[in-house]
C-alpha cells in the first residue's frame, strides 16, 4: 500500500501478538530500534517505520505544509496502524517522537494501549519555571550549524547526543544514521523538533504511559522527563542507567527490560 512504501514499513514477529510500533527520533531511522525491537518479537507483532525524509522513506512524500509541525508525523503514525489493521497499539517514542506519540494517542486514543516515551521532552528551550535544558541563543546556533554543514554538523553532534565516548563506534552509528537522512529535510524537520512546544498536549494522555529517563542526557536532562511525568497523569517513570540520548543503541537490553516490565 501507498501508506506502507511512504514510511517504510516493516513487520515481524507473532502475527497474532499485540503490536508494538517503534518510532524514531531527529536524524535516525528504524535500525536504531533494531536490537530493542528483536527483544519483542516473540510475543508480539512489531512495527518499525522511517518518518519521511529519514531512512527507507518516500522522500517525494514529504510535504512542507504537513509537516511543518509535528501533527504531520502524527497522523502519519494513525495513518499506518490503520492500513495495518492495528488495535491495542503500544508505542514506543525515541526523543522527538514521544511527542509525535502523545499527539497520536490525543488525535486518536482508541487505537493505542499504552505510551512508552524514551528521552522525552515537550519544549526543549527554558522557559519561566520551566527548565528544558537550552536557552533559545543555544537553539538559534544548533540550528544555524546545522544550515551551515549538515554533514558537519552531524559529525560533531552525534558523538555529543550518544554520550558513551569510551564506546565511540555508538557515535559513528549515529553519525552514519543522521548521514542517511535527507539534509534538506533533516534541516526543516530540525526546526519543528526543536521549536515545539508540547507541553499543553502532555494533559491529553489519557492511556498508561511509562518515562524512561537516561542518566547525563544532553538533550532531555532529568528535569525535563520529571515534567513529563508529573504532567501526564497516572504515568511511570523509570531512571535507566544508560547515559546520553540514545538508551535503544547504547543499553538495548535495559531499554527492553523496562518496557517489558511496564507492559
Amino acid at each position: 500500500m501507498e501508506i506502507l512504501a511512504r514510511n517504510n514499513v516493516k513487520q515481524f514477529g507473532d502475527p497474532s501478538g499485540q503490536p508494538i510500533m517503534f518510532a524514531h527520533g531527529f536524524g535516525c531511522d528504524q535500525s536504531m530500534w533494531s536490537e530493542v525491537a528483536d527483544a519483542f518479537a516473540g510475543d508480539h507483532r512489531v512495527v518499525l517505520f522511517d518518518h519521511v525524509g529519514a531512512g527507507g522513506s518516500d522522500l517525494s512524500a514529504y510535504r512542507p505544509e504537513k509537516y511543518s509541525q509535528l501533527g504531520g508525523y502524527a497522523s502519519d503514525v494513525i495513518e499506518i496502524c490503520r492500513a495495518l489493521g492495528l488495535e491495542r497499539v503500544v508505542f514506543v517514542g525515541h526523543s522527538v517522537s514521544a511527542m509525535i506519540g502523545v499527539l497520536a494517542v490525543a488525535q486518536a486514543p482508541g487505537l493505542f494501549d499504552k505510551l512508552v516515551l524514551v528521552g522525552p521532552s515537550p519544549r526543549y528551550i527554558d522557559d519561566d519555571g520551566y527548565v528544558g535544558g537550552f536557552g533559545r541563543d543555544d537553539i538559534e546556533g544548533l540550528l544555524e550549524s546545522l544550515d551551515a554543514n549538515y554533514l558537519g554538523w552531524s559529525t560533531t553532534m552525534a558523538p555529543i547526543i550518544m554520550a558513551n565516548s569510551e564506546r565511540p563506534e555508538l557515535g559513528e552509528r549515529l553519525t552514519r544514521s543522521f548521514c542517511r537522512t535527507d539534509p534538506a529535510i533533516a534541516r526543516e524537520f530540525a526546526r519543528v523538533t526543536f521549536l515545539s512546544d508540547n507541553r499543553a498536549d502532555l494533559e491529553r494522555v489519557q492511556v498508561p504511559t511509562l518515562v524512561l529517563q537516561c542518566a547525563d542526557d544532553p538533550i532531555a536532562p532529568t528535569p525535563v522527563g520529571e515534567y513529563v511525568h508529573r504532567q501526564i497523569a497516572g504515568s511511570q517513570i523509570v531512571y535507566l542507567k544508560a547515559t546520553g540520548h540514545c538508551p535503544n543503541v547504547s543499553a538495548p537490553e535495559e531499554t527492553a527490560a523496562a518496557i517489558r516490565e511496564f507492559l
